[in-house]
């Protein structure tokens, strides 16, 4: 089986930093005995392997980032996330607060839940690049989707096993870890319980401690639950900011936890088999309380598509047209079929969209 994204030997960034090394060895030759350079790079080399602030000059280190900075993180959730109040607010005050205690009492564990085209993967991104300059392509953070890693229901036993060691051998390299499970309501139920003892409230497993890691977990599922809460908030009449996380964290956790199907989307929904009912369902990390934050990601409106539109054409260099914007915004589709109040696939297409109108 592939290993996940982001698996990176500790040989391949002993190479990389040595050919920073390597590199500067033109700036001193001229100023050096040939002899005399050899013994220097050698010394060099071994004061390099020493010394991890030397070594971090030139190659990526667990913990780069001295410290997160709680003003990067909010000004990068503000201006590329949109319609999201709750996991906002949600995902600044628990990752911030989280990098900056020394002694957390256990990993921070987010559940990320809503539609396809909401912004969880975005948030994830967010989240990694906040901390590691290489975002999702750092050593440190490591992406596991469920139908690309654990695909066959049959390999349940040696999916776990493969899944204790991954963890266990990337945190004793690198405490402050990130591990990302995507499709989580496609995973094979059970299997994300064998992480169980990583995510619990112990200082050490088998001489390990996991306490600095971060575990999100991604999801539809609940999406249906979360969406029927904006709806009434829509048909009271009331504004979707005054939505509050007490308003359907429970009942989210409840939901995800009995969850049995498959939701691609608000409009097409999908059963699983009776064998797989969803990666939380019936979960021991779920009924021991080890989800820190189930964070509701809302449908988006029609207004949060051109948020999206206007970033995108900026981030390619273009100037914002507004004909475009709303040309593109009128090609989604909504959902309740009679209210057409939320689009049904977020901002996730509006990019392939917008190609049509820059077709070089």
């Amino acid at each position: 089986m592939r290993k996940p994204v982001g698996w990176c030997g500790p040989g391949m960034k002993l190479g990389r930093a040595a050919l920073g090394l390597l590199l500067l060895a033109p700036l001193v030759v001229r100023a050096v005995e040939p002899i005399s350079l050899g013994l220097a790079l050698a010394g060099v080399l071994t004061g390099y392997i020493s010394y991890p602030r030397l070594y971090c000059l030139f190659a990526e280190c667990c913990g780069q980032k001295r410290s997160l900075s709680r003003e990067a993180l909010q000004k990068d959730l503000d201006n590329k996330l949109f319609g999201q109040h709750l996991a906002k607010k949600v995902i600044l005050n628990a990752v911030s607060g989280f990098i900056s205690n020394p002694k957390p009492k256990k990993p921070l564990t987010l559940s990320l839940h809503g539609w396809t085209g909401t912004g969880k993967n975005f948030v994830s991104k967010i989240i990694a690049e906040n901390i590691y300059e290489g975002g999702l392509n750092s050593d440190y953070v490591h992406l596991f989707v469920a139908t690309l890693h654990f695909p066959h229901a049959s390999n349940i036993t040696l999916y776990k096993d493969q899944l204790q060691l991954w963890i266990r051998g990337n945190v004793s390299a690198c405490a402050r870890s990130i591990f990302i499970f995507d499709e989580m309501d496609k995973m094979h139920a059970g299997l994300i319980d064998a992480i169980k003892p990583f995510l619990d409230y112990y200082d050490l497993v088998d001489g390990v401690s996991y306490q600095k890691a971060i575990f999100i977990f991604l999801s539809n599922a609940g999406a249906e639950r979360i969406t029927d809460v904006a709806l009434d908030f829509w048909r009271s009449g009331k504004q979707r900011e005054e939505i509050r996380l007490k308003d359907m964290e429970h009942a989210l956790s409840v939901s995800v936890f009995n969850n049995k199907n498959t939701t691609e989307s608000p409009v097409r929904v999908t059963s699983l088999s009776s064998q797989n009912k969803g990666g939380f369902w019936h979960s021991s990390l779920i009924d021991r309380n080890l989800i820190d934050y189930f964070v509701p990601f809302l449908p988006l409106e029609y207004k949060h598509l051109k948020m999206c539109i206007r970033v995108e054409m900026q981030s390619r260099g273009y100037e914002v047209d507004e004909d475009i914007v709303t040309k593109v915004a009128e090609e989604m589709t909504f959902f309740p079929k009679e209210e057409r109040v939320f689009s049904d696939k977020g901002c996730k297409t509006v990019f392939t969209k917008l190609d049509y109108y820059y077709d070089d």
